[in-house]
């Protein structure tokens, strides 16, 4: 008996010692029908060389595209739109915290319009210049006097406390200013108070 035992004739060697039974078949030897079998199972395996189908239904069609963009641009707008808004609130508000803090001052205003008229605010006096400090502070948060002597009368913009009649009138017009008007941008503290100068009759 030998160094290596023999195994029985039926004995399939297995593990390191095994071998195949013959020589690995060539390309050339391979069949149709191999290479049919072998295309099948790597598209029932999902093979994307194989399965031509698989990179198709990956790569999105024009129109997917088109929806895409469309809709990007719909947010985009939506955006942009959200954010006027959002500003424009922002700053309607800003001006109604200011025409708050203002509004107790208009007579402060009106005592200073009254006494310029009647000549009280000379020229280089101490009341004068305290007079404009406190017109340019009010003027630099947004304050906006309107309201002037020979102007369309406008009821949007005036409130008409009397109607005089005066020859020559074609339509009416502010004949004299008894408080002016105020606003801060878009929010109005109160309208001028107005004398209409209106038609004559006959």
């Amino acid at each position: 008996m030998t160094n290596q035992e023999q195994r029985p004739d039926d004995e399939v060697p297995v593990g390191p010692e095994a071998k195949t039974s013959g020589p690995a078949p060539h390309s050339d030897d391979l069949t149709v029908e191999d290479i049919l079998s072998a295309e099948q199972v790597a598209e029932a395996a999902g093979d994307p060389e194989l399965d031509g189908t698989a990179e198709a239904a990956e790569e999105p069609t024009d129109e997917t595209e088109r929806s895409y963009l469309d809709d990007l641009r719909r947010l985009t707008a939506e955006y942009a739109n959200y954010r006027k808004r959002t500003e424009a609130n922002a700053l309607v508000e800003k001006q109604r915290a200011t025409a708050a803090a203002v509004s107790p001052l208009l007579s402060v205003l009106d005592d200073l319009d009254r006494a310029e008229q009647h000549g009280d605010l000379e020229e280089g006096s101490a009341f004068a210049t305290i007079a404009q400090k406190i017109r340019g502070a009010l003027e630099r948060m947004g304050l906006e006097g309107y309201g002037e002597k020979g102007e369309p009368f406008d009821p949007q913009l005036h409130e008409a406390i009397a109607q005089l009649p005066v020859p020559g009138t074609e339509q009416p017009t502010v004949l004299d200013v008894v408080e002016r008007g105020y606003r801060i941008g878009d929010v109005e503290l109160r309208p001028a108070k107005v004398a209409v100068a209106v038609a004559a009759d006959g």
